[in-house]
């Protein structure tokens, strides 16, 4: 039972296991899916999936499985044995909607003429008796009504379908789009590092409970400092000109990075960095901060980020005075250069797809400066991105 289903799912690149499959089985034989398919699709993911990327191909997956099944009792065979199926369903009617099933032939008549139908039906149908449609009183289609029929698409009204059949659209979301807040600060949590600092205004239940019990039971609070991400950030962003169609993601990365670092520094840039760097745009121009005295203020030990398109022309990486905005002394890469002699993990966050990067000379500069760890500004590039500032 299933097994086509779990087969498929680890074709797709879902890599569930054996002893997930158990679980979902376990939980069909508790009922906590019963004759519904979204309470089904909710708990095979539930059990098949663990990580959120993944959620778009289990959807595909899902629906590719129980779209290419013939009959309604190939999907019913499929997620349930039929003998415990059609027991278990009978056992939810009243008398009255028994009886009334009967008055068609019973539950297995009611399938084999709503399959009969299907066959004969060459048109869409609204109102009357017999043909699958909406509207009507036909046992077979929705927005009708009758006692002992099929709902075929659309909103359950009354409440009376013997069986629901319609076709199943999921929300993608995979580890190839483009991030949201929520995606980013779950990207993010691979960069963590746990401490304990500050005031102990945390209840340690577990010391808590030890130290209570060798007191013989006269209660002794311990309390210990909050545990929070120790790991410190410092985040440069590239700002203006053809990063201004990726202000969106870059709002929500900074927002999703304040909200997960304690310990978070950020700076501005334009195209590349240079000798300066600035906090506020506004007063970008006469309030600016030495790269140098940003090298000796934040430790070694910070973990830096990039976040730029790195499309520019080559001469502001490579020549003294190529910079678009002002004449520097040096040229752009050797205050890169500086930036990674004094940083031991630095990584370049970029929202230009991968597939177009070598159209851009100088993206590929850029990705051989940063000796390859240039990530793209998707869910997989920024875990990625991640685990290596995590090593």
């Amino acid at each position: 039972m299933l097994v086509q289903f779990f087969l498929g799912l680890r074709n797709a690149g879902i890599p569930a296991t054996l002893r997930e499959l158990m679980d979902l089985l376990s939980g069909l034989e508790a009922r906590l899916a019963f004759m519904d398919v979204d309470e089904f699709y909710q708990l095979a993911r539930v059990c098949l999936v663990k990580d959120e990327k993944y959620y778009d191909r289990f959807d595909k997956a899902f629906g590719a499985y129980f779209n290419d099944l013939a009959t309604l009792d190939d999907v019913i065979e499929a997620m349930i044995p039929d003998d415990w199926l059609r027991s278990e369903f009978l056992k939810q009617l009243s008398e009255e909607e028994k009886a009334k099933i009967e008055s068609l032939g019973g539950l297995d008549k009611l399938i084999e003429e709503f399959k009969k139908r299907l066959d004969e039906q060459k048109k869409r149908h609204a109102g009357g008796n017999k043909w699958i449609g909406t509207g009507g009183t036909s046992p077979f289609g929705h927005s009708g009504y009758h006692p002992e029929g099929i709902r075929v698409g659309g909103e359950s009204r009354n409440k009376k379908a013997a069986k629901v059949w319609e076709r199943r659209d999921f929300k993608d979301l995979d580890d190839s789009i483009e991030l949201g807040t929520r995606n980013i600060k779950v990207a993010l949590r691979r960069l963590r590092k746990f401490a304990r600092t500050g005031a102990a205004d945390e209840l340690d239940i577990d010391d808590t409970i030890s130290s209570t019990a060798k007191n013989a039971g006269l209660l002794d609070l311990k309390m210990v400092p909050e545990r929070h991400n120790a790991v410190k950030v410092l985040l440069f962003f590239d700002i203006g000109g053809s990063m201004d169609p990726h202000i969106k993601v870059c709002e929500e990365l900074f927002s999703a990075a304040r909200t997960e670092f304690k310990h978070l520094e950020y700076y501005y840039f334009h195209n590349f960095v240079y000798e300066s760097v600035w906090k506020n745009n506004i007063r970008r121009h006469n309030e600016r901060t030495s790269l140098l005295d940003v090298l000796h203020k934040y430790s070694a030990d910070y973990k830096v980020i990039f976040v730029g398109d790195a499309s520019m022309s080559p001469y502001e990486i490579v020549q003294p005075g190529g910079s678009v905005e002002h004449w520097n002394e040096e040229a752009g890469e050797f205050y890169m250069r500086q930036i990674l002699e004094t940083y031991d993990k630095v990584a370049w966050i970029n929202p230009v797809p991968p597939d177009e990067w070598g159209w851009t000379h100088s993206i590929r500069m850029v990705e051989e400066l940063m000796e390859g760890h240039m990530y793209p500004m998707t869910l997989a590039g920024l875990e990625a991105a991640m685990g290596y500032l995590a090593k």
